[in-house]
């Protein structure tokens, strides 16, 4: 199943290139009719990608990760800045995923404050589907944006 995490997230950062890497900076981060912006997607993969493997690795979130998630929905980036931290994003979370990939995939973790209760291959499966979801909303403004 990693390997398949790791697929997921390889067609996502190319999709999002492909899709998304000719919007203008305004295009980036205009929100029409008030849905978030593209850039805010790829903020939200980012950050969501980095919290979602802290708690696989059975760590809890740190100051400078509650930081960027609440920094998500304000921030405006231009494409170098978002860009450059999603291929960082992806590419440490490749090496992070291989070595979760040793684990039991049952070993249970917890998320949140309110420690929820999941596993370690849970936990590896939604990173891959919250990416993903996250892609086709990035993918579906820009290409309203890219129209307009």
């Amino acid at each position: 199943m990693p390997r398949a995490v790791l697929h997921a997230l390889e067609l996502a950062a190319e999709d999002l290139h492909k899709w998304c890497g000719m919007l203008t900076e305004e295009q980036l981060n205009k929100r029409p009719e008030g849905v978030a912006s593209v850039a805010f997607h790829l903020r939200h993969i980012t950050g969501s990608i980095d919290r979602l493997l802290s708690y696989a690795e059975g760590r809890r979130l740190n100051a400078e990760q509650l930081s960027f998630l609440k920094a998500e929905s304000d921030a405006v980036s231009t494409a170098a800045e978002v860009f450059g931290l999603l291929d960082q994003t992806f590419g440490l979370a490749a090496t992070r995923i291989r070595r979760l990939a040793t684990h039991n995939l049952e070993e249970p973790r917890t998320v949140g404050q309110r420690e929820l209760p999941t596993t370690l291959g849970g936990l590896l499966v939604h990173v891959a589907d919250h990416a993903q979801r996250h892609v086709g909303q990035a993918i579906t403004t820009a290409r309203i944006v890219a129209g307009s």
